[in-house]
């Protein structure tokens, strides 16, 4: 059984056990904390489920592991003949989760 769910303005493919990365989690992200996840389609064996009305039912949970962030981005800006140079970097902050249970 997987899922396909919400997660951080993406959507990532789901199972039980499954540990991915998503967008910081506003709130509820300190280690063991537990998160729900809105899913968008479920996949049974051979039943596919992505009626509305039957999706409210199902619930996909999830445990926070750990805060993380994101590889490094260089920013560079740079301007021929004034001598103008700018260098940024940016990591994103991100959530670690782990996979623990999807209902039906």
């Amino acid at each position: 059984m997987y899922a396909i769910v919400r997660a951080g303005g993406r959507q990532e493919k789901v199972s039980v056990g499954d540990v991915l990365l998503i967008d910081k989690i506003k709130g509820s992200g300190q280690a063991g904390d537990a998160v729900e996840l809105t899913p968008l389609l479920l996949v049974d064996g051979t039943t596919v489920t992505s009626d509305a009305d039957k999706l409210a039912k199902v619930s996909v949970k999830a445990e926070v592991v750990k805060a993380a962030k994101g590889p490094k981005i260089v920013i560079m800006k740079f301007k021929n003949k004034t001598g103008y140079r700018k260098r940024q970097g940016h990591r994103q902050p991100l959530t670690q989760v782990k996979i623990t249970s999807i209902d039906a």
